[in-house]
């Protein structure tokens, strides 16, 4: 099994793929990873190809031919992979959720965690999830220890979260 990192690079993308590529171009990045599957919405459509038990998506929501966001997944409880999912030098889902989210502070992003189980980076545009239906271990809270998603927007994807601004 081949190592792969997926280093996010927001507010641009995640190599191999980027904001504003149009989805054939997404369709053609992603098939360094397998057999990508294209869905296709009413106003919007996706790219999706696992790599290594990491789901990646392409998401063209606003603009049906062009990605406005990335968004990566964990592979489950249970399941092990190589691949690991890198910001700053952080491993996404293998490093508390915690200690990415100070780590942001500390870079001097804004981290709003308004909602706990979906906390965001405005401006950066990074927004995680925290939330599975699946036997993990939780903090005190309750939440999840380790993220199960990140998304990668450009400067303005959660704008509609902060309709004042930020």
């Amino acid at each position: 099994m081949v190592h792969v990192d997926l280093v996010l690079d927001p507010p641009r993308g995640v190599a191999p793929v980027f904001l504003g590529m149009t989805l054939d171009d997404a369709v053609s990045a992603l098939s360094a990873f397998g057999d990508p599957e294209v869905v296709r919405r009413s106003t919007s459509s996706l790219v999706a190809v696992t790599c290594d038990k990491i789901e990646i998506q392409a998401l063209c929501e606003e603009h049906e031919n062009e990605v406005s966001a990335i968004e990566l997944w964990w592979p489950g409880e249970g399941k092990t992979t190589t691949t690991r999912v890198l910001l700053e030098g952080q491993d996404v889902f293998g490093t508390p959720a915690k200690d990415i989210l100070r780590h942001a502070e500390e870079r001097g992003w804004r981290v709003d965690e308004s909602e706990a189980e979906r906390p965001v980076i405005p401006g950066v545009s990074l927004g995680f999830t925290r939330e599975t239906s699946q036997e993990v271990p939780r903090d005190d809270d309750g939440l999840p220890l380790h993220f199960t998603s990140v998304l990668v927007g450009d400067e303005h994807y959660y704008d509609y979260r902060y309709p004042d601004g930020f």
